[in-house]
């Protein structure tokens, strides 16, 4: 009876063992995937992410990124994710089809999706980003007040954004257009430079030799461009744009630049690795869309 008693605590006690060794191998996996690792921005959620993978525990975390924009750079990162042993994907999609097949694959194989930033066309758990429209209304309506104490009420207005196919500048585009409806002002074709900010430089100054009025940079590295770009022509051109970095927290000091509309990237991915947390663990998540915010940063708020 005394050996078998001894038998069944070693039993006990190497089940106890076998259970916590199997807990923490089986830490959920979730991957951040984001359109590159240029901008400071994606910089910024993966920061968040990480901070609430910490916290939560049982999280394994790993950020990846194509070094360029790219669409079939981010499906090879998708696929890469998969085949690594994703449980949840966090992603920040360049355009809204062209990933689609590749998450179909990726939740056939039962992988939880989360949008941060920028959606596809595919059903996800939950997106957090800026409501990038009323975001883009703000900027322009920024730009409009300041040409307007400036005694300007018509003129070329120039936009530099990433391409046609990104959800959140495309929206940021359509927002700002929207604040100058019925003006006297014209808004001219968008020229497209993948968020490069040299090229979003050249591509500011061919406006500015147009005579524009105003530039808006819809992202980190178009915002950059315009900045560097009426840095360097010396003229007296009204720059908006988007995110949050040093350099462009410099262009706004030096007033090359008029405001910058900052979104929260650190709270996409630190509330988006809670909302895969959630998900995989079989709870309610709410709502569809979370509005992560945006501020109004100007020289006189910095």
């Amino acid at each position: 009876m005394k050996k078998l008693s001894v038998l069944l605590l070693v039993l006990l006690l190497a089940s106890a063992m076998f259970a916590q060794g199997t807990k923490e191998s089986s830490a959920f996996k979730v991957y951040l995937i984001t359109m590159d690792q240029m901008d400071q921005h994606w910089v910024n959620v993966d920061k968040g992410a990480q901070k609430a993978a910490q916290e939560l525990g049982g999280i394994e975390y790993k950020w990846l990124a194509p070094d360029v924009k790219d669409d079939a750079k981010q499906i090879e990162s998708i696929n890469n994710a998969v085949a690594g042993g994703a449980d949840a994907i966090l992603l920040a999609a360049n355009g809204p089809n062209a990933v689609t097949a590749a998450l179909k694959e990726a939740t056939e194989a039962g992988v939880t999706i989360v949008y941060v930033d920028s959606a596809a066309n595919f059903p996800a758990v939950q997106t957090l980003a800026t409501d990038n429209t009323a975001a883009g209304t703000t900027a322009g309506k920024e730009m409009l007040k300041a040409l307007t104490d400036k005694g300007i009420k018509n003129g070329k207005i120039g936009v530099i954004s990433v391409n046609s196919a990104t959800a959140s500048t495309v929206a940021r585009e359509t927002g700002f257009r929207k604040a100058f409806e019925g003006t006297a002002f014209t808004i001219l074709e968008t020229q497209y430079c993948d968020g490069d900010a040299a090229r979003s430089k050249d591509m500011s100054a061919n406006f500015i030799t147009q005579g524009v009025v105003g530039l808006f940079g819809a992202n980190e590295g178009s915002t950059v461009g315009v900045g560097n770009a009426i840095a360097e022509a010396g003229k007296n051109i009204i720059g908006v744009g988007f995110d949050k970095s040093d350099m462009i927290l410099s262009l706004i000091k030096s007033g090359h630049l008029l405001a910058t509309m900052a979104q929260n990237p650190d709270v996409m991915g630190y509330e988006g690795v809670k909302t895969a947390y959630k998900a995989l663990k079989g709870e309610t998540v709410s709502p569809d869309y979370f509005d992560t915010g945006v501020s109004v940063l100007t020289k006189a708020t910095l």
